[in-house]
C-alpha cells in the first residue's frame, strides 16, 4: 500500500489559506473505477481513497506510515511567491 504525504495548496477560488496548515496523508488508489450504466457515475469497491489523515506535522505523517508499514511518497510544497504590487504602478 502506498501512500501519499503532502501539504494542500490554498484554493484558488478563496483568497484565504485556512486549510493548508496540517499534512496530509492520502491512501493512493490502485484499484479499477467502474462506470454505473444508470446514472453514469465512476465508482469502484475500494474506499480507502476518501480516507485522508490530517497530522501537525511531516514526521508525524511519516512516523505513522512507517508504523503500519506503509509505502510512503513525500511530496515537499513549493515556495510562495509573493509579488509586491501597488495601485500607483497601473498607471506607469
Amino acid at each position: 500500500m502506498i501512500v501519499k504525504i503532502y501539504k494542500p495548496a490554498k484554493t484558488a477560488m478563496q483568497s484565504g489559506r485556512a486549510k493548508t496548515r496540517y499534512w496530509q496523508l492520502q491512501f493512493s488508489d490502485n484499484s479499477i473505477q467502474t462506470k454505473d450504466p444508470l446514472i453514469g457515475y465512476h465508482g469502484g469497491s475500494n474506499t480507502r481513497n476518501q480516507i485522508k489523515l490530517q497530522f501537525e506535522t511531516k514526521e508525524d505523517a511519516i512516523n505513522f506510515a512507517k508504523s503500519k508499514n506503509y509505502d510512503y511518497e513525500v511530496l515537499e510544497p513549493s515556495a510562495r511567491k509573493i509579488i509586491k504590487k501597488s495601485y500607483a504602478d497601473n498607471f506607469k
